[in-house]
């Protein structure tokens, strides 16, 4: 049975720096939300696993990327599933949890992303491209991106690369979602400055697109967000489906908007309980 006041474990990591992002204020925000329905206690991630015995649910927010600390996140995830800790989002998303290897099964599945292939072989696959981007299946945060050319491609060291053509994008979009409801839309106008996010008013066609991949990592519970490009032609393609510790650029959305996304993580957090 769940308490009246269940005690969630916040695991974030205040002092991480991101270019052009404070994680931590975020946090501290969602944290102060959440304290109105929960007893609230913030930690480190690399404590996680030795804290989340004494409490009834362990949500992963703004962390960083997992792959600084990989041993220690595939710990704690062995050791939460061998408990039944229940873990918020849940661990059995198909996202950037598991990995970049949604990206290799939506191009086979025919979904509209950037094609992705990690054979020399499928190389045929891609659509030409003046360059290619080749970047780690752990990747994260741009970690490891390179660009090469077409005639430099069947060199490379296959097995653990992801290989794209490089779009010549308009912008890039994200959609952001807590459980299957849609919260907001940002955008950056200048494709060379990511995180110089702007609102933005989806269409239904933007909505029924996103919509597809929240449909497809079949996560009952937590905060997704979406990542796509505007290509030349008009159309979007996935960028990342984003589904671990999704950074949410809550500082950028009118007082109402933040309190409206603040109420629905509570909202949501009070049914993975009580599920």
């Amino acid at each position: 049975m769940v308490p009246a006041r269940p005690r969630v474990l916040f695991v974030t990591d205040l002092a991480y720096q991101a270019k052009g992002r404070r994680y931590c204020d975020e946090d501290i925000f969602l944290s102060s939300r959440l304290r109105d329905a929960f007893t609230v206690a913030l930690c480190h991630p690399l404590d996680a696993a030795g804290l989340m015995d004494a409490f009834d649910a362990v949500i992963v927010r703004n962390s960083g990327p997992v792959l600084h600390y990989q041993e220690e996140y595939d710990a704690f995830r062995e050791q939460a599933l061998a408990r039944g800790t229940r873990v918020y989002n849940p661990l059995n998303g198909r996202g950037d949890m598991a990995g970049k290897q949604y990206l290799l099964d939506l191009t086979a599945a025919g979904y509209p992303v950037i094609p992705t292939v990690d054979r020399p072989e499928d190389l045929h696959l891609l659509p030409r491209a003046a360059q290619y981007v080749v970047k780690p299946k752990a990747g994260a945060d741009s970690i490891g991106l390179t660009f090469a050319p077409a005639d430099r491609l069947a060199g490379l060291a296959y097995g653990d690369i992801l290989v794209q053509p490089r779009i010549d994008f308009r912008y890039e979009v994200s959609f952001y979602y807590v459980d299957d409801t849609f919260q907001y839309a940002l955008h950056a106008p200048d494709p060379a400055r990511r995180w110089e996010l702007e609102p933005y008013e989806p269409t239904g066609a933007d909505l029924a697109f996103a919509r597809k991949f929240i449909g497809w990592n079949t996560l009952d519970h937590g905060i997704q967000r979406v990542d796509a490009c505007r290509t030349p032609e008009g159309g979007l393609l996935l960028v990342e489906l984003e589904d671990l510790n999704p950074y949410l650029s809550l500082d950028l959305l009118p007082e109402q908007a933040r309190d409206t996304f603040a109420a629905g993580l509570t909202a949501s957090l009070r049914r993975f309980l009580e599920g």
